[in-house]
């Protein structure tokens, strides 16, 4: 039997809840800061069954791959660093676009078009049409990449441009 908490494994799982930690945290603190406490609910941050859901699978394939011996391999760290700095990249593109269009930003996905809405084309806008989309998913792959799940990469990725697909490309 492996042994499970290895210090690379502990090391990978730390850094991840720190991340995420980090995430949610400065998120809840911008949208405050921003739109108001009482306007900011736990529906605001996404935060649902299925996201729960996909975090555990992520987990779980983490610690099976851990537990069989999968992940041992020290020479694929640089895989995990790749990872770590696409997870940066993306939160920085993320809160970059948060702070930029302060109260246009809203953290509920839209399908139609608000009258009061003013499109912001300043800043990181400028460059990327939806930075926040963008930001959310190059953290979210990368968070995998960083765990260095293979299956978890695929999925995370597939499921979360799918949505994005006509408003990232």
């Amino acid at each position: 039997m492996a042994e499970i908490f290895t210090q690379s494994a502990c090391i990978q799982f730390s850094q991840m809840f720190l991340l995420l930690i980090f995430f949610r945290s400065s998120k809840y603190l911008l949208a405050v800061a921003i739109h108001g406490k009482s306007n900011v609910t736990l529906e605001s941050f996404l935060i649902d069954k299925q996201h729960i859901i996909d975090l555990g699978l992520s987990f779980l394939e983490y610690l099976i791959e851990v537990y069989f011996s999968i992940k041992t391999d020290l020479s694929l760290w640089w895989i995990s660093y790749i990872g770590l700095a696409m997870v940066i990249t993306g939160e920085i593109i993320r809160k970059v676009a948060i702070i930029t269009a302060g109260n246009a930003f809203t953290h509920s996905i839209r399908t139609d078009r608000d009258k009061r809405h003013n499109m912001v084309t300043c800043g990181i806008y400028r460059y990327i049409c939806h930075p926040g989309y963008m930001g959310y998913l190059i953290w979210s792959v990368g968070a995998q990449i960083m765990l260095c799940n293979p299956l978890a990469t695929i999925v995370f990725a597939f499921v979360i441009w799918r949505p994005f697909a006509h408003r990232l490309a």
